[in-house]
């Protein structure tokens, strides 16, 4: 009966959390033992170092963010990743793009490969929406907000596709209403002069 709770309250857990921790289980009072048997018999699935889903769980596209946010929780998914999450690019990254403050842990040997860039300030906290990833909330910059910071680091994703992306904002239903936020967030950037020409291009 003690084994049939603690399954029990195991498949809760993940059925609750998407993607869940070690620690979650944990604090459901679930022995650490039973994840390996439940994971054992293929009705958990292990998808990271401490990370367990419904082995029987529809994986959504974007569910390596959803790990990614797991693995670490302050960390903010941005450029690459958050252009392909908004269907913003034609790239597909080969890791999990993350914004992470200057002394912020940077995870070593993850289960999904992680693309670090550094920020401060309102660089790193403004222009963030929580979606809903396989149940796990996973902090992403916004459209607008994106596409300022592949301007501001070009040099690592390269400008045509700051461009692309740029593009694709203000093709979109609410791309010129976005305009006076994209502004505001390539001040945030610093990166006013180099947008400028490129948009009063795409609007003229």
């Amino acid at each position: 009966m003690i084994a049939q709770t603690h399954r029990d309250r195991a498949l809760e857990v993940a059925r609750r959390q998407g993607i869940a921790r070690g620690r979650d289980f944990d604090a459901a009072g679930v022995p650490r033992v039973y994840l390996q048997r439940l994971r054992d018999e293929g009705v958990l699935q292990q998808v990271g170092r401490g990370l367990y889903k419904l082995a029987n769980a529809e994986v959504a596209s974007a569910t390596s963010l959803a790990e990614a946010a797991r693995i670490q929780p302050k960390g903010v998914i941005g450029l690459l990743s958050a252009l392909q999450f908004h269907n913003l690019t034609t790239q597909t990254p080969h890791a999990v793009w993350m914004l992470l403050g200057p002394k912020d842990w940077a995870p070593t040997n993850p289960s999904v490969s992680l693309k670090i860039v550094r920020a401060s300030g309102e660089a790193l906290t403004a222009g963030i929406e929580t979606h809903q990833v396989d149940g796990v909330p996973v902090p992403i910059t916004s459209p607008a907000k994106t596409v300022a910071d592949c301007f501001k680091h070009r040099n690592k994703i390269g400008l045509d596709v700051a461009i692309e992306a740029l593009r694709d904002l203000i093709k979109s239903r609410k791309g010129r209403a976005r305009l006076n936020e994209l502004w505001r967030y390539a001040e945030i950037d610093r990166v006013q002069t180099v947008m400028r020409p490129y948009i009063e291009a795409m609007v003229s």
